[in-house]
């Protein structure tokens, strides 16, 4: 019979029992199984070594100086040559400085709106080589698995490391990317005019996901995370959503656990020490955002924080106030900005055992406006449907009813809180399920799903612009009314395609079993594609589509490897073109 290594002996056992209490009280604790995130950081100097500048371009123009230029980063005991563009006023002295962290394939771009403010700015490149990029950042062979393109930045073949196979938190690309942006901020320090006691940081994106770990740096005393909360490995790749009914963790790969314990952004929480402030889409990908909201249950008391959603956003905030400015002015400047208290809220039934959401906010004579947000049952954060929940002022305390179809399904809500100087924080997400609370009453009878003529899709608006996403990666979604009369294309019609994407996708469009490929590229910006009849072919390599107006059907599905879920649509266009 084989020994159980973890099982007690008699002896030890006997030993154990006769043991006082106070001494088992004093026995140290188990240890963890692997390191917490400073502790995997302990040995780590971004200062270390010689910068070997390579300044590939400067020149002061309408009073702003811009500096791009090459930097060493060693990591691993390997050189990075890390790509940075830097602007500052020409005449300025003892700067406050910015790091300014781009997203998943993006550029670094340089932040005018804050140089011209008097920021010193520093933007770098941690995405690798990208075909078409004259510059970027240059990881040696042993570290190819930084690329985020992997195929364009490994044309030798040299085969990168799995990061499903990591089996230490150096060994993962985000160890890269975070050791590059300490780097480049000891950089950002170096130059003449920055003050070094007034450092700041916003990440978008991906760049959101980093500032976690940046927020830990004692030389940086804001950070902005837009977008990026964490919760990606395993919880979001494995649907594994907080508000699942039941809710079910599977087993976690030995990578998996290094990630969630010494790599991913939420495992920073009760270590940063940077005033944080995160703003997201409720709809948008990069994780669940009531678990982005639990990140700050961990923080350390005194570290301040706050957070803002916008509802039914994918990477987008336009309707959150100035707050990430405003931010930074507060907690890296010292501006005397009053930034309103967090409020309380909670779910909870009516007389008539109709679910209300309530909240009560810090200084309600100072709100410009509040609004609530509910969602039924749906426990995937992305493919949620928000709908406006109407709320009434009871006292200190405003009230909004939320009808529900099911009294055992989940009920979601929060809400939006404006206050002067263009402020808006969100109230904490909350959740309840209506027969858990009492006697509930199921009084809703209206539509819920929100898809209209879409299938297996979510409404979802990006800077002003209302889409909708696929729920379903294999699926995709199809629409079955171009047929009808207000839908039904022109003669000598083309297609215009709208779509928003911030990683590149192959998508296969589908009319009636017409088929073409469209390869959307990365961009943080609505894209537009016209697509004429005749690139459409049938089944994708014979005949063409001689007119859209034949068409009654259309299918949108993703292409073997890609992921539909991560692009937004926005309905299909007819354009007809003047003769010539």
């Amino acid at each position: 019979m084989k020994k159980n290594p973890f099982a007690l002996s008699s002896a030890f056992a006997l030993a154990l029992l006769a043991t006082p209490l106070a001494s088992l009280a004093t026995a140290p604790a188990a240890q963890p199984k692997h390191p917490t995130p400073p502790e995997v950081w302990k040995d780590y100097d971004p200062d270390s070594g010689d910068f070997k500048e390579e300044i590939i371009s400067e020149e002061t123009k309408d009073g702003i100086y811009y500096k791009d230029s090459y930097i060493s980063a060693y990591v691993n005991g390997e050189e990075v040559r890390v790509y940075c563009k830097y602007a500052v006023k020409a005449d300025a002295k003892n700067a406050p400085g910015l790091m300014n962290v781009h997203g998943w394939y993006a550029f670094p771009r340089l932040d005018m709106g804050l140089v011209n403010e008097g920021w010193a700015v520093l933007a770098h490149d941690y995405c690798g080589k990208k075909e078409g990029r004259a510059h970027y950042t240059k990881y040696p062979k042993e570290l190819v698995y930084g690329n985020m393109d992997q195929q364009s930045a490994n044309p030798e073949g040299y085969r990168p490391f799995d990061p499903a196979q990591i089996t230490k938190p150096s060994q993962a690309p985000d160890y890269l990317w975070y050791a590059i942006q300490r780097r480049a901020l000891s950089y950002l320090l170096a130059q003449k005019e920055v003050d070094k006691n007034r450092i700041g940081a916003r990440g978008f994106s991906y760049g959101g996901s980093l500032m976690w770990n940046l927020g830990m740096d004692p030389r940086v005393k804001a950070v902005v995370a837009y977008f990026g909360s964490g919760w990606l490995n395993y919880y979001r790749d494995k649907g594994v959503w907080l508000y699942n009914n039941p809710y079910v963790e599977p087993p976690k790969t030995s990578a998996e656990e290094i990630i969630l314990a010494s790599v991913a952004p939420e495992a920073h929480s009760p270590y940063i020490t940077a005033a944080t402030l995160w703003l997201n889409g409720t709809n948008d990908h990069h994780g669940g955002h009531e678990r982005g909201g639990s990140n700050f249950k961990k923080f350390q008391p005194g570290v301040p924080w706050d957070f803002a959603l916008q509802p039914r956003a994918h990477h987008d905030t336009s309707k959150l106030g100035n707050n990430g400015n405003l931010w930074l002015n507060k907690h890296v400047l010292g501006k005397d900005i009053a930034w309103p208290a967090r409020p309380v809220s909670e779910i909870k039934l009516d007389a008539a055992g109709v679910p209300e959401f309530h909240i009560k906010p810090s200084s309600p004579e100072k709100i410009e406006s509040l609004e609530v947000y509910a969602c039924l049952k749906e426990p995937n954060n992305y493919a949620r449907l928000w709908l406006d929940a109407k709320a009434e002022k009871k006292g200190d305390t405003w009230v909004a009813k939320i009808p529900v179809k099911n009294v055992d399904d989940y009920v979601f809500a929060f809400a939006n809180l404006r206050y002067p100087g263009d402020i808006v924080i969100s109230s904490d997400f909350t959740a309840a399920i209506p027969s858990k609370l009492g006697k509930a009453v199921a009084t809703r009878v209206d539509a819920e799903d929100g898809s209209e003529s879409w299938s297996d899709v979510v409404p979802t608006e990006i800077a002003g612009v209302k889409g909708f996403r696929a729920l379903n990666v294999h699926v995709g979604t199809v629409c079955r009314q171009f047929g009808e009369p207000q839908r039904k294309a022109p003669e000598g019609a083309v297609m215009v395609f709208r779509f928003y994407c911030t990683q590149p996708q192959t998508v296969i469009l589908d009319g009636n079993r017409f088929k073409t490929e469209i390869e959307i590229t990365a961009s943080d910006d609505w894209q537009t594609l016209e697509i004429p009849a005749e690139r459409m072919r049938f089944l994708g390599a014979h005949d063409p589509l001689k007119s859209w107006s034949e068409v009654n059907t259309i299918t949108i599905q993703a292409k073997p490897g890609s992921d539909i879920t991560k692009i937004v649509f926005a309905e299909p266009k007819w354009k007809v073109n003047s003769p010539k």
